[in-house]
């Protein structure tokens, strides 16, 4: 995010702005499966760009935590998260900057927030000045400029996003972080669950399109801050 003032929400149509959590449900549980320790009733947790609040609302109901943020520039979405949170101990804020929430995270997460960053190198200060030494950041990440489907789809995205969307690659990620004293490591997200088929998707036209997106081209960042 990492710019000036907030907006109302990240997309201009109200209807897939509510429908994005159960989109990307399957998709946040694998990253839970392939990320996260069993025990976190100790840990502290961001969400960095968490809409409405439906990945810390998964976290917590699969694994309790002592505490969470979710941050967005989006008011609405924001104020839609408070609403839904019912007993968990999350609190949701309206901002950009994780180091001005003045807490520090064990861990700390993001779904698709990175190619919305213009700047990479300021981002990973930022997530480092919130992460206690020894903590992580997983940062889910498919709109990049080595997927095969980014070109159509960041002329989708562009045409509904409130907000200006970047071209960055995957090596220009990992050399953010790692210049920043972060320990990069990548994997594929390989998600392991059905997704629903859209005949006619101008995000996917063919299903192999799909199929690779999501076992190849859509991957998680680990950064690890330095004990």
């Amino acid at each position: 995010m990492q710019r000036s003032g907030t907006i109302s929400t990240w997309n201009r149509n109200p209807a897939d702005e509510e429908a994005m959590g159960a989109a990307h449900a399957p998709i946040w549980r694998r990253m839970i499966d392939v990320s996260v320790p069993d025990d976190l009733r100790d840990a502290t947790v961001l969400d960095y760009g968490c809409n409405q609040g439906g990945f810390l609302r998964m976290l917590y109901d699969r694994h309790p935590f002592r505490a969470a943020v979710g941050l967005d520039i989006a008011r609405e979405s924001v104020a839609r998260a408070e609403l839904l949170k019912r007993h968990r101990p999350i609190e949701y804020r309206a901002g950009d900057s994780a180091a001005a929430l003045g807490r520090t995270f064990d861990f700390a997460f993001s779904h698709e927030v990175l190619y919305l960053l213009p700047d990479l190198a300021a981002h990973a200060a930022d997530i480092k000045a919130a992460l206690r030494p020894g903590g992580a950041y997983v940062a889910a990440m498919g709109c990049h400029t080595d997927s095969a489907v980014w070109p159509r789809w960041r002329k989708a995205i562009a045409e509904t996003s409130s907000i200006s969307i970047y071209d960055h690659s995957l090596d220009r990620v990992a050399k953010a972080f790692s210049e920043t004293g972060f320990t990069v490591a990548v994997r594929p997200l390989a998600l392991d669950a059905f997704m629903p088929v859209t005949v006619g998707s101008e995000y996917f036209p063919k299903i192999v399109d799909q199929l690779r997106y999501y076992s190849q081209d859509k991957v998680l960042f680990r950064f690890v801050r330095a004990p």
